[in-house]
């Protein structure tokens, strides 16, 4: 197996590089990270396919659409179609191909798909771990920044006295989503892994509105 994940890793990170896409929050080292937390996961499960899961890892985001795009819930489908469609033209294993479309087609939050096999779980939680930490957190305020989000409400940053809503506030999207990430780990070595780092999350967000409510 090794030997196949030594051949196909290079040429995946070509196929997952070929566009001129300049988002820092999905670039090659978001990918690379997916990729070595699903490594660390697939220890906790030797049934998983290792060739499904690094395909899956770095083809992920394939096509990336904006969080505000129309069309965001159905950006991971599409990366699944695009990373068949060019896994076959490389003569992937064929017989695996449908395991890494589900696999792809699963990872999105958005897109609200279950994951159905072991790969997918893994996939899935390796992507949310890459949210969560302090690489989530400053990929959380360059995606706010495009998008240009404030970064926080001016008087009422956690949101005691209105809706959280981070499609305005920056800092609300811990509240929204990267806080309820752990309770959706499939796998419970990620489930370990997202509680320590949502602990981490929640001691930054204590920080910072200490400093943002002084002057």
């Amino acid at each position: 197996m090794q030997e196949q994940l030594d051949l196909w890793r290079p040429r995946l990170i070509a196929l997952a590089t070929a566009s001129d896409d300049n988002d820092g929050a999905h670039d090659l080292n978001h990918l690379e990270r997916v990729w070595a937390s699903a490594r660390t996961l697939l220890a906790s499960s030797p049934e998983a396919d290792p060739l499904v899961v690094m395909a899956a890892a770095y083809l992920h985001d394939l096509v990336n659409l904006p969080k505000n795009h129309p069309d965001r819930r159905q950006a991971s489908r599409m990366s699944a179609q695009a990373a068949v469609a060019q896994l076959a033209a490389l003569r992937f294993p064929e017989a695996r191909l449908p395991a890494v479309a589900h696999a792809i087609e699963a990872h999105s939050y958005s897109a609200g798909i279950v994951p159905e096999t072991i790969e997918a779980k893994i996939v899935q939680d390796a992507d949310r771990l890459d949210a969560l930490g302090a690489v989530g957190l400053a990929r959380m305020f360059h995606v706010g920044g495009q998008l240009g989000r404030a970064l926080a409400h001016a008087t009422d940053p956690l949101a005691l006295q209105r809706t959280a809503d981070d499609g305005i506030y920056t800092l609300d999207h811990i509240e929204c989503k990267l806080l309820r990430l752990p309770d959706t780990m499939q796998t419970e070595a990620g489930r370990e892994v997202a509680r320590e780092r949502a602990r981490w999350l929640v001691a930054f967000r204590d920080q910072f509105v200490a400093e943002w409510g002084q002057g």
